[in-house]
């Protein structure tokens, strides 16, 4: 991985300005767009990896690492069930898949993990669906990237890629390293997938808020996330310097 600096955090000190309170309708709005990614994980010599592509230094997401992903198109909506938007990212994610590294996958196999809303008023706003898939033991894994969406492809450690980011050298936007950070102590991919089918989906509806720190993103968890400044319980991300510093607590 080559060295970027952090782009993310510069990002995310020009969002933050941006950004307005949420409303009770933020979380499902039907006019902003929807997009699904997913966590490809397999077992390596010394625990779990996480399969990241590099994406070029143009579009969204310019030279950050994240996971295979993408908008959902019309014809990934089920016939069936067009407004079901679970099935349309679940179809969304395995033609990204396919598409950016060529692994073909089960439909079936992929665990729901997160839905990500990203802070309302900032100008790229989009809903993501996050999936987790453990790749069988034996299966094909030559990737075939697609030049246009990606630089490079690694299967890493979480925790590697976490102390990378650390040190300024590669670049991660919030939803991909807390993803990171809550996969890092899994023994093995199975039990990790299993977890994950166990505590269900989670959401993520983000605020942004300016601390004395810098930046932060905050979830429902959090005292102050409705902008109250009175409690202890924290669920955030601060960002204003490497490294971010994840709390949740009660």
């Amino acid at each position: 991985m080559r060295t970027d600096g952090d782009q993310a955090l510069r990002a995310m000190n020009d969002l933050v300005d941006a950004t307005r309170e949420r409303t009770p309708d933020d979380a499902g709005d039907p006019t902003i767009p929807v997009a699904a990614t997913v966590v490809l994980v397999r077992d390596g010599a010394d625990g779990p990896e996480i399969l990241l592509v590099e994406r070029p230094d143009r579009g969204s997401f310019a030279g950050a690492w994240v996971f295979p992903g993408g908008k959902v198109d019309v014809d990934d909506a089920d016939p069936a069930h067009p407004d079901d938007e679970a099935a349309a990212t679940r179809r969304a994610g395995v033609r990204e898949a396919h598409e950016e590294v060529g692994l073909t996958l089960d439909p079936a196999a992929l665990i729901p993990l997160s839905v990500w809303d990203p802070p309302p008023g900032i100008k790229l706003r989009i809903r993501t669906w996050f999936y987790i898939v453990a790749v069988p033991a034996g299966a094909p894994l030559d990737l075939v990237l697609s030049p246009a969406e990606v630089v490079t492809a690694e299967w890493l450690r979480p925790a590697d890629v976490l102390e990378r980011h650390a040190r300024g050298e590669v670049t991660l936007y919030p939803p991909t390293w807390v993803t990171l950070h809550g996969l890092r102590d899994a023994s093995s991919a199975d039990s990790l997938v299993e977890t994950v089918r166990l505590q269900g989906v989670r959401r993520f509806d983000t605020v942004a808020r300016r601390l004395a720190d810098g930046p932060a993103m905050l979830w429902a968890e959090d005292a102050e996330y409705a902008g109250a400044s009175e409690g202890t319980a924290r669920h955030r991300l601060e960002i204003g310097a490497l490294p971010w510093r994840y709390t949740r607590s009660d």
